[in-house]
Parts: structure tokens; C-alpha cells; sequence
């Protein structure tokens, strides 16, 4: 486990770079914000998670994968974790802020990542400049 990434891993930095190909600058790991989220977009006041499938539990075959070996841990762990993620998007949410999630899974899908653009596009209107 301690050598998983937190910080630049291989689905984040996809999406940052389909993200800025497409014109939508962003800051990273925004600490001043609950949960520090991974891509933060603010003029959109949008904040990204690229979540893990196996580690948050995503309903795909990478995220039902069932570990060998101690298995309630496991099970615990990945209930913590969505637990932990539910807290961060109810925080940043009563801030104002709108919260997309893309998984790891979807990363690759130049599909998911233009609905992901379109749910930042009409998730809030651009602000506007004076």
C-alpha cells in the first residue's frame, strides 16, 4: 500500500491533460478546500476526485475485485473510504462548490471524460467578467 500514489497517478494525469487540451485551467490539490480535492477548477467552483476503483469501491470489474486475504479489513476499509468521500462532497457542496468524480476505469474513455466537460460546462455558469 505505501507504494500507491496519492499525487499523480496515471487516471489523474490523463484527465488533467484531456481537461487542458480542451481549454479548462485548474489548479491541483487545492489544501484551502475540504478534502483536498485532486483537480480543482475555479471558475467553474468545481473540484474533481479521481478516484481508484478497487480503493473506493467502484462497481466496475476492477472495483468488485474481492481481496484473497484478510478480507474484513478490506471490506472495512473500502466502507471507510466511501464514507470519507461522502463527507468531503457534502463539505465542499455547502461551500458552494460542485463536485464531479471520475473514475479510474473512465479515464481512458474519451467519452467519459467529455460528459465529465459537459458536467462542468452546465454545472454552473461561468462567472461573469466585469
Amino acid at each position: 500500500m505505501k507504494s500507491v500514489g496519492r499525487k499523480d497517478t496515471a487516471p489523474e494525469v490523463a484527465v488533467r491533460r484531456y481537461l487542458h487540451r480542451h481549454g479548462l485551467r485548474y489548479r491541483l490539490h487545492v489544501r484551502d478546500l475540504p478534502g483536498t480535492p485532486d483537480i480543482v477548477l475555479p471558475r467553474y467552483r468545481t473540484a474533481i476526485y479521481v478516484h481508484g476503483c478497487f480503493w473506493h469501491g467502484h462497481d466496475c470489474k476492477h472495483g468488485s475485485v474481492q481481496a484473497r486475504t484478510n478480507r474484513e479489513f478490506w471490506r472495512s476499509k473500502i466502507a471507510a473510504n466511501q464514507e470519507r468521500d461522502d463527507r468531503k462532497a457534502k463539505a465542499l457542496t455547502e461551500l458552494g462548490w460542485t463536485v464531479q468524480v471520475i473514475w479510474e476505469c473512465e479515464s481512458g474513455r474519451v467519452a467519459a471524460l467529455d460528459a465529465l466537460i459537459k458536467r462542468i460546462l452546465h454545472s454552473r455558469p461561468r462567472p461573469e467578467r466585469t
